[in-house]
């Protein structure tokens, strides 16, 4: 207990001041301690990443949301358009021939009007579809970045639990651990 409050010590920072204190004989306190740092610094810029690649895939599905929603609002004209050009067609078979080709020039229009809207529809899908491709490449990414991150983590704990117990095998698992972690960091980075 400090003057100015309390501060509880994990195991692995006990260990650490014991060692420094008295002095240590086991020459790999001091190398396991520099790679649980190296570790811990390599995990945060992993966790980091993880968050930013999550982020991306909801912002991404977001516009694919968007860019669908202004498709369907195109499909809506267009199916406007094919109900006032189907009315105009039927206008145009039944009123007199005096007034006919008013009602063929309509139809006209909104069959001319109605491939533009269908072009439109048609892109606005084009885009959604790829912003949803964005979003769903961001989350593989994202679960890469968070296996990375688990695998230093779990190696942490296990450096923890090699310094205690002064066991070698954990201390091979920490850089096991350590190894597979740097290896799925460098899978997503690659986009792997």
């Amino acid at each position: 207990m400090s003057g100015h409050g309390f501060h509880v010590h994990g195991p692995h920072d006990h260990e650490l001041e014991h060692a420094a204190q008295h002095g240590s004989s086991d020459s790999h306190a001091g190398q396991i301690a520099v790679v649980t740092a190296i570790i811990a610094t390599v995990g945060a810029l992993f966790g980091y990443m993880g968050g930013a690649t999550q982020a991306n895939a909801g912002l991404y599905k977001n516009e694919a949301a968007i860019h669908q929603t202004r498709a369907s609002d195109k499909w809506n004209e267009y199916q406007a358009k094919s109900n006032k050009q189907n009315i105009a067609e039927f206008a145009a078979d039944t009123v007199p021939e005096a007034v006919r080709q008013r009602y063929v020039d309509k139809a006209k229009r909104y069959e001319t009007e109605k491939a533009g809207i269908m072009a439109e529809a048609r892109a606005l899908e084009a885009q959604a579809e790829e912003w949803s491709k964005k979003s769903d490449e961001q989350l593989h990414q994202h679960h890469r970045w968070a296996q990375a991150t688990t695998a230093l983590q779990i190696a942490i704990a296990m450096a923890a639990i090699a310094l205690l117990t002064k066991r070698k095998w954990f201390e091979y698992g920490v850089y096991a651990l350590s190894s597979i972690g740097v290896a799925a960091g460098l899978a997503a980075w690659l986009h792997y």
